[in-house]
């Protein structure tokens, strides 16, 4: 019998959300999609933030991902990027939440690892 799981991947961003599907069927990684939410035109943070919470539910609803794989913050300098960071972060988990999706949260290092080998 063969497992499948299908994981989303979001690299939140109140500039650029990145997002990837992957399936793995018996250990093995398929690709689904590869893109990203442009929202550099909206200068409202609150638009942002609702527009990454629906894209993040229209994923969801969309390719049924088994669990949501989201990178995790990193410590920077500037306080107020790294609060932007947090309310985007937050807002895509919510979105998995909301649907009953377990979200982990992963080191960059750790997934450019993952990725690269």
């Amino acid at each position: 019998m063969k497992s499948e799981k299908i994981i989303l991947g979001i690299d939140p961003g109140t500039t650029i959300m990145g997002f990837g599907l992957i399936k793995v069927v018996d250990k093995k990684m398929q690709f689904m999609q590869l893109n990203e939410l442009m929202l550099k035109k909206y200068d409202d943070p609150y638009v942002k933030l609702k527009l990454i919470f629906e894209r993040t539910v229209e994923l969801i609803d969309t390719y049924h991902p088994d669990e949501i794989a989201i990178e995790a913050p990193f410590f920077g300098k500037n306080v107020q990027s790294m609060l932007k960071l947090g309310r985007a972060q937050g807002v895509a988990m919510a979105a998995g939440l909301s649907r009953e999706i377990p979200v982990t949260e992963y080191l960059p290092k750790k997934i450019k690892m993952a990725i690269t080998g």
